[in-house]
Protein backbone atom coordinates (compact mmCIF):
# COMPACT_ATOMS: atom_id res chain seq x y z
CA UNK A 1 0.00 0.00 0.00
CA UNK A 2 2.80 2.44 0.90
CA UNK A 3 4.69 1.57 -2.27
CA UNK A 4 1.63 2.45 -4.33
CA UNK A 5 1.19 5.77 -2.51
CA UNK A 6 4.89 6.60 -3.01
CA UNK A 7 4.64 5.75 -6.72
CA UNK A 8 1.61 8.05 -7.09
CA UNK A 9 3.48 10.87 -5.36
CA UNK A 10 6.48 10.42 -7.66
CA UNK A 11 4.20 10.43 -10.71
CA UNK A 12 2.50 13.64 -9.55
CA UNK A 13 5.88 15.25 -8.87
CA UNK A 14 7.26 14.28 -12.28
CA UNK A 15 4.11 15.61 -13.97
CA UNK A 16 4.35 18.93 -12.14
CA UNK A 17 8.03 19.31 -13.01
CA UNK A 18 7.33 18.60 -16.68
CA UNK A 19 4.48 21.14 -16.74
CA UNK A 20 6.78 23.74 -15.17
CA UNK A 21 9.47 23.07 -17.79
CA UNK A 22 6.98 23.38 -20.66
CA UNK A 23 5.58 26.61 -19.18
CA UNK A 24 9.05 28.10 -18.77
CA UNK A 25 9.94 27.16 -22.35
CA UNK A 26 6.79 28.87 -23.66
CA UNK A 27 7.58 32.03 -21.68
CA UNK A 28 11.16 32.06 -22.96
CA UNK A 29 9.95 31.62 -26.54
CA UNK A 30 7.42 34.43 -26.14
CA UNK A 31 10.09 36.72 -24.70
CA UNK A 32 12.61 36.26 -27.50
CA UNK A 33 12.53 38.81 -30.29
CA UNK A 34 9.64 38.24 -32.63
CA UNK A 35 8.75 39.56 -36.09
CA UNK A 36 5.34 39.81 -37.70
CA UNK A 37 2.41 42.12 -38.34
CA UNK A 38 1.16 44.81 -35.95
CA UNK A 39 -2.33 46.31 -36.01
CA UNK A 40 -3.79 49.10 -33.94
CA UNK A 41 -6.96 49.14 -31.86
CA UNK A 42 -10.12 50.76 -33.14
CA UNK A 43 -11.06 54.06 -31.50
CA UNK A 44 -14.41 52.38 -30.73
CA UNK A 45 -12.69 50.60 -27.83
CA UNK A 46 -11.93 53.88 -26.03
CA UNK A 47 -12.87 53.45 -22.34
CA UNK A 48 -13.62 49.71 -22.64
CA UNK A 49 -12.10 47.29 -20.14
CA UNK A 50 -9.04 45.34 -21.31
CA UNK A 51 -8.25 41.77 -20.20
CA UNK A 52 -5.96 43.14 -17.48
CA UNK A 53 -8.82 45.18 -16.03
CA UNK A 54 -7.40 48.50 -17.24
CA UNK A 55 -9.53 50.76 -19.42
CA UNK A 56 -8.39 51.24 -23.02
CA UNK A 57 -6.92 54.67 -23.65
CA UNK A 58 -5.94 55.39 -27.24
CA UNK A 59 -3.51 58.08 -26.02
CA UNK A 60 -1.37 55.70 -23.92
CA UNK A 61 1.48 53.49 -25.08
CA UNK A 62 -0.05 50.08 -24.39
CA UNK A 63 -0.61 46.91 -26.39
CA UNK A 64 -2.09 43.44 -26.60
CA UNK A 65 -0.04 40.24 -27.01
CA UNK A 66 -0.90 36.53 -27.10
CA UNK A 67 1.50 35.33 -24.38
CA UNK A 68 3.55 38.06 -22.73
CA UNK A 69 2.55 38.84 -19.13
CA UNK A 70 0.68 42.04 -18.32
CA UNK A 71 3.07 44.82 -17.43
CA UNK A 72 5.81 43.62 -19.80
CA UNK A 73 7.58 46.47 -21.60
CA UNK A 74 8.12 45.74 -25.29
CA UNK A 75 10.10 47.72 -27.84
CA UNK A 76 8.16 47.69 -31.11
CA UNK A 77 10.12 48.64 -34.25
CA UNK A 78 8.40 49.34 -37.55
CA UNK A 79 10.56 47.46 -40.06
CA UNK A 80 9.40 49.67 -42.94
CA UNK A 81 10.68 52.95 -41.46
CA UNK A 82 12.80 51.91 -38.41
CA UNK A 83 10.69 53.99 -35.99
CA UNK A 84 10.42 52.47 -32.50
CA UNK A 85 8.28 52.87 -29.41
CA UNK A 86 8.12 51.08 -26.04
CA UNK A 87 4.65 49.85 -25.05
CA UNK A 88 3.31 48.08 -21.97
CA UNK A 89 1.28 44.88 -22.42
CA UNK A 90 -2.15 45.27 -20.80
CA UNK A 91 -4.41 43.09 -22.94
CA UNK A 92 -4.57 39.56 -24.34
CA UNK A 93 -4.96 38.80 -28.06
CA UNK A 94 -6.94 35.87 -29.39
CA UNK A 95 -4.68 32.98 -30.38
CA UNK A 96 -6.33 33.00 -33.81
CA UNK A 97 -5.31 36.62 -34.52
CA UNK A 98 -2.67 36.56 -37.29
CA UNK A 99 -0.97 39.71 -35.93
CA UNK A 100 1.72 39.45 -33.24
CA UNK A 101 0.70 42.65 -31.44
CA UNK A 102 -2.10 45.21 -31.36
CA UNK A 103 -1.06 48.69 -30.26
CA UNK A 104 -2.90 51.88 -29.31
CA UNK A 105 -3.52 54.68 -31.79
CA UNK A 106 -0.77 56.75 -30.14
CA UNK A 107 1.75 53.93 -30.60
CA UNK A 108 0.64 53.47 -34.22
CA UNK A 109 1.09 57.22 -34.80
CA UNK A 110 4.60 57.14 -33.33
CA UNK A 111 5.41 54.09 -35.46
CA UNK A 112 3.98 55.77 -38.56
CA UNK A 113 1.35 53.27 -39.68
CA UNK A 114 -2.04 54.81 -38.87
CA UNK A 115 -2.94 55.30 -42.56
CA UNK A 116 -2.09 51.73 -43.58
CA UNK A 117 -3.63 50.20 -40.46
CA UNK A 118 -0.93 47.56 -40.13
CA UNK A 119 2.79 47.12 -40.63
CA UNK A 120 5.61 44.62 -40.26
CA UNK A 121 7.33 44.96 -36.87
CA UNK A 122 10.00 43.49 -34.65
CA UNK A 123 9.26 43.02 -30.92
CA UNK A 124 11.96 43.00 -28.25
CA UNK A 125 11.20 42.58 -24.56
CA UNK A 126 12.80 45.35 -22.52
CA UNK A 127 14.89 44.19 -19.59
Amino acid sequence: MRALAAAKQRLILVTLVMLAIVGAAEMAAAQASEEGVANFYSDKLQGKKMASGELYDKDKLTASHKKLPYGTKVKVTNLENEKSVVVTINDRMAASNPAIIDVTRRAAEELGFVKSGKTKVKLEVEK
